[in-house]
C-alpha cells in the first residue's frame, strides 16, 4: 500500500463500552472517519408505551427493544435483526429495526469492497485549476479514511470533509440508454483557511500500463463514498 503520509501517522483507538455494545473509536475525536455516524440518543422507555413500528403495546412479556441505528422503540418481531453497522464502529453485528437493517445491509458492501478499492488507489492524469497541464498521479484514500492523498512529481493531500463536490465522468451513453463507463471525475474543495474552491480533473490513463477498469471501479466507490459522505453532514 506504499507509505504512510504525514496525514495519517497511526491514530490510536480505544474499546469503549456503551448500552448499545462494544465500539472501537478514535482516541480523539478529531480522528474519526469522516463517514462515520454518531450514536443516537435513546428514546426514552417512559415515552414509549407501544413499539413504534407496529403498535403492540408493552407488557411483562412483550418486551422494549431500541434500534442502535436510529435510537428508536420496538418489540422483538420489529427489532430483531443484528446486522453490522461500521459507521458506528461497533465491533459485533447489533440489533436494529426492519428499516434501519436494510440501509446498513446496503452500507456493508461500501465497508467490505468500496473502502479497500479506494485504499488500495488507481493512477489518473489530473489537472489543478484551469491549467492545461496534466500529470500522472496515484490517487488513494488514507488509511484512516481523512484523506485523498496525491502521488506524482507533485503531491497533495485533500481532507475528506473539505471536498464540496464530487462529479463524475462517463462515456458510453447512448440515446438508447446503453451502458456509461466512469472515465473520470472533477472534484472542488475548499483549501483551509481560504473560501475560494480550489478544482481538480481525474482523467482515467490510456497507458496500457494502467489498469482502466481499476480507474472505474475507484471512480464507482468514490461516488458511493461522496453518497455517504453528504448523508453524514445531513444527519
Amino acid at each position: 500500500r506504499g507509505k504512510m503520509s504525514g496525514c495519517e501517522a497511526r491514530d490510536a483507538k480505544k474499546l469503549v463500552r456503551s448500552p448499545s455494545g462494544l465500539r472501537m473509536v478514535p482516541e480523539h475525536r478529531s480522528a474519526r472517519s469522516p463517514f462515520g455516524l454518531d450514536e443516537p440518543p435513546w428514546v426514552p422507555d417512559k415515552e414509549c408505551p407501544r413499539c413504534m413500528q407496529c403498535d403492540t403495546k408493552f407488557d411483562f412479556i412483550t418486551r422494549k427493544h431500541h434500534c442502535r441505528r436510529c435510537g428508536k422503540c420496538f418489540c422483538d418481531k420489529c427489532c430483531s435483526k443484528k446486522v453490522p453497522l461500521p459507521r458506528m464502529c461497533f465491533v459485533d453485528p447489533v440489533r436494529q429495526c426492519a428499516e434501519c437493517a436494510l440501509i446498513s445491509q446496503k452500507e456493508t458492501e461500501f465497508y467490505d469492497k468500496q473502502l479497500k478499492v479506494l485504499m488500495n488507489g488507481a493512477t489518473f492524469f489530473v489537472t489543478l485549476g484551469t491549467s492545461d497541464k496534466s500529470e500522472l498521479m496515484v490517487c488513494r484514500l488514507s488509511n484512516n479514511q481523512r484523506y485523498l492523498i496525491l502521488d506524482g512529481d507533485s503531491h497533495y493531500e485533500i481532507e475528506i470533509i473539505q471536498i464540496s463536490t464530487v462529479q463524475i465522468l462517463t462515456e458510453g451513453f447512448t440515446p438508447g440508454g446503453g451502458n456509461t463507463r466512469a472515465v473520470g471525475m472533477i472534484l472542488q474543495y475548499k483549501v483551509p483557511g481560504s473560501e475560494e474552491l480550489t478544482q481538480m480533473k481525474f482523467t482515467a490513463s490510456e497507458d496500457f500500463s494502467c489498469n482502466k477498469k481499476l480507474s472505474a471501479s475507484w471512480l464507482a466507490a468514490m461516488h458511493k463514498a461522496t453518497k455517504l459522505l453528504y448523508e453524514s453532514r445531513d444527519q
